[in-house]
């Protein structure tokens, strides 16, 4: 019996069709249905936010500080919350947390704030400082601060210092070890792959490329290294001293005053905290709801003390929609924030393309008279920071003074989008500088020829067939040498230019070497130490600006996604309200010793891969980055 193979494909198809119809509208009937039992839910009154009276503002933060989110797809991101699963690296946005805690000092709802920070992930230095800076503003106002935990990481006791009180755990963890930076060397395994490196660079402390040539850090790195790092160390210690009202001596730097210590507290570091003054009371769970009841009162449930928590307040005091700005003279503030790459970029990223917009934005906007560019930034391509860079020259041609304003980070790259503007002003902790360039990329003929796969062939020219799969010649990497001796050479010559310094001024303090805020100052790299706050005030001033509103430019987003991005913020408050909470103690408590290792070299390794400079000529800190 013959059959009809045409017909066979036509019944096929036609029930494939019927099928992948079906499944579409199944997935799309379930979404509709999370859709609107989340708007169901939010719309009613029992999850109104509402700020109960003298009650607690809980700071209990979550995720890595940052000047600016890294962007999610807002369908991704509420699908996740109504499933219940975790944000892999969750992010704070810093503007939020002082927006907070400003608006809770003048709140009258609010008697006391609990910082909650068992969840607080990474954050600059100068992020910590401008977050205790408010903290401080926030007692000002004759309010009182309490922090509690089972235990703190270095830079949550950092916060939680500012407190009036800090509380922990009789079986808490406290240890304060000191600044490092430690970083993996790739040097063997590559020649164990057989893979060949080809590295071009400036500096003798350009050590960006050093974990690919090497197998530990040289001499000239370290030593560049352990200045910033003692910089930034002595600034803790500092702060953290003045706010507990101890010396700074009172920090056990060597093993031995610190056994010492350890043994006279019979080997619990809850006691070691107590007797060292870290910490001023020990109290289990319930005793610390017990203590915040009696100041605060209960709850309706009569279970915990009254309370609103952090995202819960956020929406509480921050409109839906952005609001119209009226018709004032306005300082704009641009972040870059992020790895600098070619072309457009998502936010969290900064791009040549989308970044120098949002400048363009500004200097066409007849109400902005000034503008702050927000730099948290270890660099990335040049090609891409010089892009940025030429749109702060339109913006000071155009009338519009610019002001830098460094975050935690602002080196290579980073400082060379910084370099043209008016003024330069940073943090104290700002790790900054790092000006020098680098090349570098592998070609894989040994590897391959491990493998019995080789490449051969003819060209036109000495250059044809340049790639991966065959060795570099002396010509061309000679030819890579010399475009980065240029790439150097333009650095240093625009440093000099904005920073009224000779050539060799600037080489001096140059070659690739990293430095803190302070010693930048000194060294003429910044004219002056401050926040963003200053810095706005100072291209105020600069504008001759006495009224003015402060604006952030940001990509705009459109009616679609402003309901998106409000429906997300509100599903995670939906999944708070009735009683979803995350419980790990740090977004990485629960990853394992080697699997940290494998996503360290993982991080590494995407990072290389992300780099797109057209000329694969970078100005970028690897080192820019504390343990």
């Amino acid at each position: 019996m013959n059959s009809n193979p045409g017909l066979i494909r036509r019944i096929f198809s036609a029930s494939w069709r019927v099928v992948d119809t079906s499944r579409k509208l199944v997935v799309n009937l379930i979404f509709l249905a999370i859709i609107i039992a989340i708007i169901g839910i939010i719309s009613s009154d029992d999850t109104q936010v509402t700020v109960p009276e003298n009650s607690a503002l809980v700071l209990n933060l979550r995720g890595d500080l940052v000047e600016q989110k890294v962007a999610i797809d807002p369908m991704d991101a509420l699908f996740n919350e109504a499933l219940g699963q975790k944000e892999e690296r969750p992010e704070l946005l810093v503007s939020n947390v002082l927006s907070a805690i400003e608006h809770a000092k003048n709140d009258d709802r609010i008697k006391l704030l609990v910082l909650k920070l068992d969840q607080l992930g990474r954050g600059g230095l100068s992020k910590l400082q401008d977050i205790g800076q408010a903290l401080n503003d926030f007692k000002g106002a004759d309010k009182h601060v309490i922090a509690l935990g089972d235990s703190y990481s270095q830079g949550q006791y950092y916060l939680a210092s500012y407190a009036d009180e800090i509380w922990l755990d009789p079986k808490g963890y406290l240890l304060l070890d000191g600044f490092g930076r430690y970083q993996l060397y790739f040097k063997s395994a590559l020649e164990k792959l057989a893979i060949s490196p080809h590295i071009f660079r400036v500096g003798t402390y350009k050590s960006a490329v050093e974990p690919y040539i090497r197998d530990d850090m040289s001499e000239e790195a370290k030593a560049a290294n352990q200045l910033w790092l003692n910089d930034l160390w002595q600034e803790y210690k500092k702060d953290v001293a003045k706010e507990r009202g101890f010396e700074t001596t009172n920090f056990d730097e060597n093993i031995e005053s610190l056994l010492t210590k350890f043994s006279e507290a019979n080997g619990s570091f809850a006691e070691y905290a107590k007797q060292n003054q870290w910490v001023d009371s020990l109290k289990t769970r319930d005793e610390m709801v017990n203590d915040l009841m009696s100041r605060v009162g209960k709850n309706a449930s009569g279970e915990y003390f009254k309370h609103i928590n952090y995202k819960s307040y956020l929406k509480a005091i921050k409109p839906p929609f952005p609001l119209d700005t009226n018709g004032s003279d306005k300082v704009a503030v641009v972040v870059a924030k992020g790895t600098i790459l070619n072309g457009n970029q998502s936010p969290g990223t900064i791009g040549g393309d989308s970044t120098a917009k949002l400048l363009k934005r500004a200097r066409f906007d007849k109400q902005v008279k000034a503008v702050v560019l927000r730099v948290d930034s270890p660099g990335g391509s040049a090609y891409a920071s010089e892009i940025i860079r030429q749109e702060v020259e339109l913006l000071k041609q155009a009338g519009k003074p610019v002001v830098a304003s460094m975050g935690s980070v602002a080196a290579s790259g980073g400082y060379w989008i910084s370099a043209s503007a008016d003024k330069i002003v940073a943090s104290p902790t700002t790790i900054t500088g790092s000006i020098g360039i680098f090349g570098m990329f592998m070609t894989l003929e040994n590897t391959l020829g491990k493998l019995g796969i080789h490449t051969d062939g003819v060209g036109t020219t000495d250059i044809a067939g340049f790639g991966v799969t065959r060795p570099l010649s002396k010509g061309m990497s000679k030819l890579f040498q010399l475009s980065i001796n240029r790439g150097y050479e333009d650095f240093i010559s625009l440093v000099a230019e904005n920073r009224a310094m000779t050539k060799q001024q600037v080489d001096k303090v140059a070659q690739g070497r990293v430095w803190s805020g302070i010693k930048a100052q000194e060294l003429g790299l910044v004219d002056e130490l401050g926040s963003l706050d200053e810095a706005v005030n100072i291209a105020a001033d600069l504008a001759k600006l006495d009224d003015y509103e402060q604006v952030l430019i940001e990509r705009e987003l459109s009616p679609q996604d402003l309901f998106w991005q409000n429906l997300v913020d509100s599903s995670a408050f939906v999944a708070e309200k009735i009683g979803y909470e995350y419980q790990s103690s740090s977004p990485i408590a629960h990853m394992g010793q080697a699997r940290q290792i494998v996503q360290k070299v993982i991080d590494e390794v995407k990072q290389l891969e992300q780099f797109n400079d057209p000329q694969g000529i970078y100005s970028f800190c690897l080192t820019c980055e504390v343990n």
